[in-house]
């Protein structure tokens, strides 16, 4: 059998599943265990980087054809390549990341967790290189099941709380909006494929086209846009390896992505920026982006915070894509990146911080930086991205955001934009000045223990990555270029 991109295609898809039967075979050998989540990792990054080495082929398979334009297909473009490529290399720093963790805190059930992860892992790759909107529609939903039993990990009365507000709110929001919307999506042009400038221009009139465009942003529940955010912060339940794989590697990606590809590839930019509710919804995402932020501000416990903060970022994207220009778009795209670097590295340092130290709290943790140095530093790289600060990658989105806000006609909106980057000062920078400027107190003589070597060398691997991506925006930018109409360069 020859190596093609259409077999690559095929084996980005299966590999997470071989090694969930690797993790299965190997329960009761944690190491050999381990290395089977770690070879099936780096193995689909090899597959995924040939694959982006060869998408201007544009390899395709189809699986099964339920009925004319009805397909269970795949396809790659260079926007799910690039979510593809930052999954399953997130997924190898994570997987790391998790044998520190899981051990380090003696967690029970590590089967069943890294079997999860791989099915996790091989559900975003399904959604990241769908053909169509019903391919992407079963492998979303099968992204929410393989999760369930990851937020439900630790198994007490918090975790299924949290676990029965994440599915509810997630399946609610698929199968009574989205699911809907693919079917009226099918009934007006025969046709669930994604295509380049979209299927619906000339098929639906403004109002028609508006309501598809509601179902669609509410319905993609994981992208978090309020009111349907809830879910994303009763998920910190789970472990921090969770919700790394929650916030950047999987899950809330693959709602941002979905906004992405929908508004790209089904209402097409040009038809986008003829729709009323497409104003609405910016502003909908503008105010998300700012409240939830503001929310973030008051939360002391770690994970709480930066919850509400991914909350607040994911509406970058939402408003990338409801003004659907070339700058806004772009920006989008880029942040689904940047924040994916800057997210995991800050949820990282967290769960080494619980690990080492067993805090969880923002006022617990004066005088500890200096304990752990390399873990802090790493959280204010993070921190720095997601802010927006150069020389870091998270600075491109804003950028991008901003320019497409002033085309569009909006200066409000670069109002939020600031406002946001000013709170996110506000709640992710006393963390860093706490942990390094402030004194321990001294009535707790005790000194923290640290967290394993690898539960701070793998958020200082993503935050390395977020100062490369700084630097390297060009080629990213180059490569996204065909999704978009203009040509854009920072």
């Amino acid at each position: 059998m020859s190596w093609t991109p259409e077999l690559a295609l095929a084996l980005a898809l299966i590999l997470p599943l071989l090694g969930g039967v690797g993790v299965l075979i190997f329960d009761k050998q944690p190491n050999l265990r381990e290395a089977a989540t770690l070879i099936s990792a780096v193995a689909l990054a090899v597959v995924v980087a040939y694959l982006v080495e060869t998408s201007g082929q544009r390899p395709e398979i189809t699986l099964i054809e339920f009925a004319p334009g009805l397909t269970l297909s795949f396809k790659l473009e260079p926007l799910g390549a690039v979510f593809a490529m930052v999954a399953s290399g997130l997924w190898i720093v994570n997987s790391l990341y998790s044998i520190a963790y899981m051990r380090g805190n003696k967690e029970k059930n590590q089967t069943r967790f890294y079997v999860c992860f791989t099915l996790s892992i091989a559900a975003a790759m399904g959604i990241a290189l769908s053909g169509n909107l019903l391919t992407l529609f079963f492998f979303y939903e099968a992204l929410t099941l393989a999760t369930v039993p990851l937020v439900a990990h630790k198994g007490d009365a918090k975790a299924k709380k949290g676990t029965a507000i994440y599915l509810g709110i997630l399946l609610a929001t698929s199968i009574g909006l989205l699911l809907p919307a693919i079917f009226a999506t099918y009934a007006l042009t025969g046709t669930t494929d994604f295509t380049a400038g979209g299927i619906l221009t000339g098929a639906a009139g403004p109002v028609a086209g508006s309501i598809l465009l509601v179902l669609f942003a509410f319905g993609i529940g994981k992208a978090a846009l309020m009111p349907v955010h809830p879910w994303l912060p009763n998920a910190m339940v789970a472990p921090t390896p969770v919700s790394a794989l929650l916030h950047a590697v999987a899950v809330v990606k693959a709602g941002v992505f979905t906004m992405l590809k929908v508004v790209i590839y089904i209402f097409g930019p040009e038809y986008m920026q003829t729709l009323p509710a497409a104003d609405v919804l910016a502003w909908i995402a503008g105010l998300s982006i700012v409240i939830a932020s503001v929310i973030a501000f008051t939360k002391d416990n770690i994970k709480a915070r930066l919850a509400f903060s991914t909350v607040s970022q994911l509406s970058y994207v939402t408003l990338g894509a409801m003004l659907a220009s070339p700058a806004a778009l772009l920006g989008g795209a880029l942040q689904i990146v940047m924040h994916a670097y800057g997210k995991i590295t800050l949820f990282m340092t967290a769960g080494g911080i619980y690990t080492g130290a067993k805090k969880t709290e923002v006022s617990q943790l004066d005088g500890l930086g200096w304990h752990m140095p390399v873990t802090f530093a790493a959280f204010a790289i993070g921190a720095l991205s997601i802010i927006g600060v150069p020389p870091f990658g998270g600075v491109w989105p804003k950028i991008f955001l901003m320019e497409g806000s002033a085309a569009a006609g909006q200066p409000w909106l670069i109002a939020m934009l600031i406002g946001s980057t000013l709170l996110n000062i506000g709640y992710l920078l006393p963390i860093v000045i706490r942990g390094f400027l402030k004194p321990k107190p001294k009535d707790n003589p005790m000194k923290p223990g640290l967290p394993p070597p690898l539960a701070f060398v793998a958020p200082a691997i993503t935050a390395a990555g977020a100062v490369v991506l700084f630097f390297f925006v060009g080629p990213l930018i180059d490569f996204l270029q065909p999704v978009f109409t203009t040509e854009m360069t920072p």
